[in-house]
């Protein structure tokens, strides 16, 4: 008669394991002798390796005793149903290793495909990597809390990434970072957004940003909080309000 430990060691599975068979009824639970352990013989052996065998393959706990019990057609439509079963299982993680692999750069974790495109795009100009942050962070904004508009804008700013003005102004932008709020380069680098907003005409079935909820505004205008892009702000709007 072996104790539970010697029946775990000898059919490869931890007390452990056996307390929960037993629990669940998947293997009957001896008498205890008269020094109050649980002994058990050949068929706790047989039982216990027949569980441990199908557990290992992948049959979930519950939908055991269907295959135990089951005669041998009814056994192999259960065993045939439960790979089907772990074949989607293994698809599943196969995909999710897939998307694992995709999440190297910050920009994968939060983007959709399209805008980790813009991303690589934007990366290309050599900007800086603050800039790029500043950039791929306001877009997870957008994406989050206006999905729509962001799907229909993005192709628009991915495009104009050919376009030596708008970089241009991107790359003061990025400059503007360091700039302290009264730094007098800050007037022409407001000038050059403001003619470049003048000339670019926006298809008339794109969602206007003002449309977006007033939350959704306040939060992806205030992500950055930096002094001379806060000027540049003012300055792009007074220029937009009044023409000067």
């Amino acid at each position: 008669m072996l104790t539970i430990g010697q029946l775990a060691a000898h059919v490869g599975c931890t007390v452990k394991a056996i307390r929960v068979y037993h629990q669940r009824g998947l293997l009957a639970e001896p008498e205890r002798d008269a020094s109050g352990y649980r002994r058990y013989g050949a068929q706790a052996v047989i039982d216990l390796a027949r569980v441990v065998t199908l557990a290992k393959s992948g049959v979930p706990l519950a939908r055991i005793p269907a295959v135990l019990d089951a005669q041998p057609a009814e056994a192999a439509r259960e065993i045939n149903l439960i790979d089907a079963e772990l074949r989607d299982r293994v698809r599943e993680l196969q995909a999710r290793r897939a998307q694992l692999r995709q999440l190297d750069r910050p920009d994968r974790l939060c983007l959709p495909p399209e805008g980790v495109e813009h991303m690589r795009r934007l990366r290309e100009l050599g900007l800086s990597e603050r800039y790029e942050r500043v950039v791929r962070d306001g877009w997870i904004l957008v994406f989050a809390l206006a999905p729509d508009f962001a799907r229909a804008y993005l192709p628009i700013r991915t495009a104009l990434l050919e376009d030596a003005e708008y970089v241009a102004v991107q790359r003061g932008y990025d400059e503007a970072l360091d700039w302290d709020a009264d730094d007098p380069r800050l007037d022409a680098l407001a000038d050059a957004a403001v003619r470049l907003g003048e000339r670019m005409e926006l298809p008339s079935d794109l969602p206007h940003f003002a449309k977006l909820p007033r939350e959704a505004l306040d939060v992806v205008a205030g992500h950055v909080d930096n002094p001379a892009w806060r000027r540049l702000d003012e300055l792009v709007t007074r220029r937009l309000a009044t023409g000067r």
